[in-house]
């Protein structure tokens, strides 16, 4: 079986990204003239555990907090977009003769996967796309497989298909997350081209960093960090239970040595992770500048992260919105909407699925 990464789809579609923290779902719509408009979106706190690194522990929770989201989103549409952590995916480029017709192309791709899956093939769900000729050759053309073990992706459909939705797409967070900085990097001088611009997600047990340029992953690195540690500081600090912590962390209400004794250090934390994550990429490939951060996750928008991240790191730092070019629907409160944009990139990019040429 293939699982559709690749393939185009154009009926109403919904982005739905299940992190290990929370389910997000995004409906944006065409508004005519080339421009889309961010229809309506939803944020629903997952139970602590019923996520695992990616992988989908507890179903009857997850459902659950599906279809809460799904009713708070308040749409008729059911089709959803959804996308399975990097780490679940393995992805290759190959070389091919040029040409090739789809059931040759077919059986090459397949005959590749043989050597580098390390599973069955039959327990594995496999797509290709072509990316166009090889950079060496004329004659040959570049591929791009993307393998994965078919329960990752059965877990993620039958999530939708338990709280009553219709899986469409299978994407990868990866990709969901390039296609939403594709938006943004409009905002950066000559868009971003030749330019190597570190995406920071600041999620909540992991910071991942992946530097591209000119559309390209050029390095990638995970490190132990997250907003879930800002959390048990709060517990700590102040006797709470996690729950406590949590709202009190979104909503304020904290005493007032909060900012100096437990969120300045969060924050201290975090951009030492960010710098550090610089060094690697600098000592483990040929460049040495990163002209621009783009933070991203739940974090990025405590007040204060983007400018300590800035200074310590000197790199034009920014939070990232990737629906500031886009028409915002009257429902949707725009202040809240730049608050939790950066924790809605991968929602935003399998969204945008919908408008695959």
């Amino acid at each position: 079986m293939q699982f559709d990464i690749f393939k185009p789809k154009s009926p109403p579609l919904i982005g739905m990204d299940i992190s290990s923290s929370s389910v997000k779902m995004v409906e944006i719509v065409d508004a005519g003239k080339g421009a889309q408009r961010v229809e309506r979106y939803a944020i629903e706190s997952l139970p602590k555990d019923a996520v695992v690194d990616g992988n989908i522990t507890n179903l009857e929770q997850v459902v659950e907090t599906v279809q809460r989201t799904w009713k708070k989103l308040a749409t008729r549409t059911k089709n959803v977009a959804l996308a399975l952590p990097s780490a679940a995916v393995i992805t290759k480029k190959i070389i091919v003769p040029a040409g090739l017709r789809e059931e040759e192309l077919e059986i090459q791709v397949e005959n590749e996967a043989n050597q580098y899956i390390p599973f069955a093939l039959d327990e594995v769900n496999l797509d290709f796309q072509v990316i166009g000729p090889a950079p060496s050759s004329p004659e040959e053309a570049e591929v791009l497989i993307a393998a994965s073990r078919k329960e990752k992706v059965e877990d993620r459909v039958a999530v939708a298909e338990g709280a009553g939705l219709k899986a469409l797409v299978m994407d990868v967070e990866s990709y969901a997350m390039q296609t939403s900085f594709d938006l943004i990097k409009k905002q950066f001088p000559n868009d971003g081209e030749d330019q190597n611009v570190a995406l920071v997600d600041i999620g909540a047990n992991v910071m991942n960093i992946t530097v591209l340029r000119n559309d390209q992953a050029i390095y990638t690195r995970e490190q132990a960090f997250g907003g879930a540690q800002l959390t048990q500081d709060i517990m700590r600090q102040y006797g709470m239970s996690l729950d406590e912590a949590e709202a009190a962390k979104r909503s304020g209400g904290l005493p007032e040595n909060y900012e100096t004794e437990v969120l300045q250090p969060f924050i201290e934390s975090a951009a030492l992770e960010v710098q550090r994550a610089m060094q690697f990429f600098f000592t483990s490939t040929q460049f040495n500048s990163v002209e621009h951060i783009l933070l991203t996750g739940g974090s990025a928008v405590i007040p204060g992260m983007e400018e300590v991240v800035a200074t310590r790191t000197q790199v034009n730092t920014l939070v990232a919105n990737p629906f500031a070019g886009m028409a915002i629907s009257p429902r949707i409160q725009l202040r809240r909407l730049v608050g939790d944009a950066p924790s809605l990139m991968v929602a935003c990019g399998l969204a945008l699925r919908r408008f695959d040429p």
